[in-house]
């Protein structure tokens, strides 16, 4: 992060902070499993693809994954085997929260009665809930008439953000706990302060936030998960929150939160980065800027725009584990206006 900043941004940071760092194992929370019924190997493949071409790795568990689903990759090979629709079932996506597992379960072809009951009793077994998918994301159904709904919390802010299994939410609990704290840390936050959120997706950030200031608006592209974002908000006992839906890599200059005043500024964007909002905001000047990136490349080039176009100090930067045992790392910066 340090050389890209360097070499590609001609910025870097008056001080490095520690690295964020959590559990090392059985820390993923979210996955994607490939399903592949190989007579040669004479079993059904159940696991990640491989880098590079589309075969499924032949592993028997996972050491990343939650346990409850790492540990049970042999027993969802052998559920495959058995299904009637194994041939046309290509995908579970796993979404692990804090009360409960979930697994959709991606058919291309209708379930039998007898799929239905086999599913439902590896459900029981291993405490998982079963979804099902024949079609698009707008499709997915529980296997069983009720089902809990699927949460995680900050504890230390007393929020609750519900999920669905196929939501976006940070993959590692641990370290996602931590970096909200630092982020509200290195925002140095008071309750005057009114404060935009962009990307703010169901509010990760925005509502521990929110406990601390007057007011916060959180801005994202989707729709359906900016009417969500209110629907949490409301359900933790927050009302100093609003929102707007906008594609936040377009143009933004018309947009009505840009014509309001901001004491801060959280980013947290996706791989392509924030440069049309580094581009909007940059002029106003605000005091401080939180970045949290998933990609150091354009982490750096925003850095640059910030820093050597618009004047601003980067104070603050450093790294965050959030995959362990892989090469991909996490960012996290902090901007003061000069």
């Amino acid at each position: 992060m340090l050389e890209g900043l360097r070499r590609l941004g001609g910025v870097v940071p008056e001080q490095v902070l520690p690295p964020l760092v959590d559990e090392r194992w059985h820390y993923r929370r979210k996955a994607r499993l490939g399903v592949k019924n190989v007579p040669a190997k004479g079993r059904v493949l159940v696991g990640f693809r491989e880098k590079h071409n589309s075969y499924i790795a032949d592993i028997r568990r996972c050491e990343v994954l939650d346990k409850r689903v790492g540990y049970q990759l042999e027993a969802l090979s052998e559920l495959v085997g058995t299904l009637d629709v194994r041939a046309k079932l290509p995908q579970f996506e796993v979404a692990v929260a804090d009360n409960a597992v979930a697994m959709v379960v991606r058919h291309l072809e209708p379930l039998t009665v007898e799929d239905q009951h086999k599913l439902i009793a590896f459900a029981d077994e291993h405490d998982i809930q079963i979804y099902v998918q024949p079609k698009g994301p707008d499709t997915i159904t529980a296997l069983r008439t009720s089902v809990e709904s699927l949460y995680y919390e900050h504890p230390d802010y007393d929020i609750r953000i519900n999920i669905g299994p196929l939501d976006f939410y940070q993959v590692n609990a641990g370290i996602n706990q931590k970096m909200v704290k630092r982020a509200l840390v290195h925002l140095d936050l008071d309750s005057s302060h009114k404060v935009l959120d962009l990307f703010c997706g169901l509010g990760n950030f925005t509502l521990p936030i929110a406990r601390h200031v007057a007011e916060v608006v959180g801005v994202e592209g989707d729709e359906p998960m900016v009417k969500r974002a209110r629907q949490t908000a409301l359900a933790n006992g927050i009302e100093n929150t609003r929102y707007y839906v906008c594609n936040l890599m377009g143009e933004l200059e018309n947009e009505p939160w840009m014509k309001e005043s901001w004491d801060r500024v959280l980013l947290d964007p996706p791989r392509s980065g924030a440069l049309e909002a580094i581009k909007a905001l940059g002029p106003m000047k605000i005091p401080k800027i939180v970045y949290v990136s998933c990609h150091p490349g354009t982490l750096a080039r925003d850095a640059d725009v910030l820093v050597n176009e618009f004047g601003y100090r980067l104070t603050h930067a450093g790294v965050m584990d959030m995959f362990p045992h892989t090469a991909h790392v996490e960012s996290f910066a902090v901007f003061e206006a000069g």
